[in-house]
């Protein structure tokens, strides 16, 4: 994950960047990244994603027709968090 944060002038809401890597790039061979912008409503699922930010997480999301001032700035709303893991090499032998 990017970042999450709360932002908004008369609504706030929780706004994020989550960066998705292994697309196929525009060039043969090549693997470009793509980054997928989206709200949060639950103040509970953003506190905790801006808790583990740099983490690799699994989301599920709503994707409405348009965004909404109220709701978010975007038209992907996050509801719920799959999984969550670490981006850390681990304890392999190269990390010694």
């Amino acid at each position: 994950m990017n970042f999450v944060m709360k932002k908004g002038y008369i609504f706030k809401t929780y706004e994020g960047t989550l960066i998705q890597s292994g697309f196929k790039g525009s060039t043969a061979g090549t693997i470009q990244s793509y980054e997928f912008r989206f709200s949060i409503a639950n103040e509970d699922i953003a506190n905790k994603m801006m808790a583990n930010s740099g983490k690799e997480f699994e989301l599920h999301y709503k994707e409405y027709m348009g965004a909404i001032p109220w709701r978010g700035a975007t038209v992907f709303i996050v509801d719920s968090i799959y999984s969550m893991r670490d981006t850390k090499p681990g304890n392999g032998p190269f990390n010694q």
